[in-house]
């Protein structure tokens, strides 16, 4: 598909006003992307977990207005005025607009809250416009009513991916592709696509306990960190790694080999922060618990057998990955070894979830 698929027919339907309601996961790369090109598009494929408990819901209220020139909308957060927020949303209705021409039409009052603490230091920018967009497709729907549920997930994927990268990859699950990967039938660079070969029970059940080592704001942004690949010398040589990873999983993710796993996601996990520290200018977002996490991680599982592993994302906590059948055995490693290198002694327990649900008013 090209972005053209995404043009819609003239709408049916002028609905006067209305309300949408939809809950959409966070996610966790287990193949990274870093790196991007103009209008959101990766530099490299990438692949993730979808998450369960991580999630924002957000409601959007809309109505007609007379004035069709301008975008109009109200934003609460948590029950608040968020005035930090708008602008990012203002960017994204002007990202979308072709894509949604019926946006100047209506104003929008949009509430939306996260499960998780906004001070967690967990990124909700991929939850949250992955809820938005979802949202905004279930208006046009009303719009446009013979619109296909397939039609209706991907142009979400499409739209949320121009709002944040990784959003693309938080309306579907458990396995989320993005990126063009020749190998992967129907992979493409402007949405992200359910994984679509086997995956073993084991994988479909996974758990990942986030250890919130840090809660502060990033010294430096994943939208900064994504720019500085440009002109990287070690870039080309990682977006050729992704790849290869992606292709050593499929076998992997098919037969259950969680040994084989725990090597690539920790590997991805420490490359992407290499490239952090090889970038000019040079920077790091792992803090000293966030080592000496994965230092106890890797003693644990050579001292138990217990296969716990970790990634990351692009910041200093630790997302500690392990089948559902370890869960009273890691569970209890954390509150034993793991929980005093975290901020107030803070952790998520969350697991592999089955995509974004709309919520009836």
């Amino acid at each position: 598909m090209t972005e053209k698929d995404f043009l819609p027919n003239p709408y049916q339907n002028w609905p006067k006003e209305g309300k949408v309601n939809w809950k959409a996961p966070s996610n966790i790369a287990l193949v990274k992307y870093w790196g991007k090109k103009p209008n959101q598009i990766p530099a490299n494929p990438s692949i993730s977990f979808t998450l369960d408990a991580c999630a924002t819901t957000t409601s959007v209220h809309f109505e007609q207005k007379t004035n069709a020139d301008t975008f109009s909308f109200g934003l609460l957060f948590e029950g608040k005025p968020k005035p930090d927020f708008k602008p990012k949303i203002q960017t994204f209705l002007e990202r979308i607009e072709a894509y949604l021409p019926f946006l100047k039409k209506y104003h929008f009052t949009i509430e939306t809250s996260n499960s998780f603490p906004h001070s967690s230091g967990i990124a909700s920018s991929a939850s949250g416009m992955a809820a938005l967009a979802l949202c905004l497709m279930d208006i046009e729907k009303q719009l446009a009513p013979q619109i296909r549920d397939d039609h209706f997930y991907t142009k979400a994927s499409f739209l949320a991916r121009l709002g944040s990268g990784s959003a693309c990859r938080s309306i579907r699950g458990s396995l989320v592709e993005w990126g063009y990967h020749e190998p992967i039938s129907g992979s493409s660079d402007l949405y992200g696509i359910t994984y679509p070969y086997e995956v073993h029970s084991v994988f479909q059940k996974y758990c990942d306990t986030i250890l919130l080592v840090h809660k502060g704001q990033k010294q430096v942004s994943s939208t900064v960190g994504h720019q500085l690949m440009h002109g990287h010398p070690y870039a080309e040589n990682r977006f050729q790694q992704a790849h290869a990873n992606l292709d050593k999983l499929r076998p992997i993710l098919a037969n259950g080999d969680v040994e084989e796993f725990i090597k690539i996601v920790e590997s991805e996990a420490l490359t992407l922060h290499a490239m952090m520290m090889a970038s000019m200018p040079y920077f790091i977002l792992m803090k000293p618990d966030t080592l000496e996490i994965i230092n106890k991680i890797w003693a644990f599982r050579e001292a138990t057998k217990v296969p716990v592993s970790f990634t990351l994302d692009a910041g200093a906590n630790v997302h500690m990955l392990y089948p559902e059948e370890y869960r009273e055995k890691a569970l209890q490693f954390i509150q034993d070894e793991l929980a005093q290198h975290c901020e107030n002694g803070g952790y998520i327990h969350d697991q592999v979830g089955q995509g974004a649900t709309k919520i009836k008013s």
